[in-house]
């Protein structure tokens, strides 16, 4: 993939993420959640462990989308994206993709190997302007 097609699809991941948290934290599925999810949520419950796990992940994929857009446009514009740019946002979306279901399971020091792939890729890109 591009790094503009991995950008696309790291912003429907985020959503994704920030969907399933939320709908975990109202407890979507049940009626009295249907009403919180489109209501103001005022009265949300106390996170589940998982609820919890799964606002923690979409915050930290938001973190790492801000830095892999910045990192993203300036190889873009820079007119300097190939083969290694173009792998280090391949490499951080599947990282993120995997990072997710694993952060959700509570696997913690494979949850941060993860994670550091995904770093590695933004390296990539990074060093891919050089």
């Amino acid at each position: 993939m591009t790094d503009t097609q991995v950008l696309v699809w790291s912003a429907i991941l985020t959503f994704v993420m920030l969907t399933a948290a939320s709908l975990l934290r109202c407890q979507g599925w049940t009626p009295s959640g249907m009403q919180r999810a489109f209501g103001n949520r005022d009265d949300l419950p106390e996170p589940t462990a998982l609820a919890g796990r799964a606002d923690r992940a979409a915050n930290n994929m938001i973190e790492g989308l801000v830095i892999f857009t910045a990192l993203a446009a300036a190889v873009h514009f820079s007119g300097k994206g190939g083969a290694q740019s173009d792998l280090g946002a391949t490499l951080f979306f599947w990282a993120r993709l995997i990072y997710w279901p694993v952060y959700l399971a509570g696997i913690a020091y494979l949850r941060t190997a993860i994670w550091f792939v995904s770093i590695a890729g933004l390296v990539m890109m990074v060093l891919a302007m050089w």
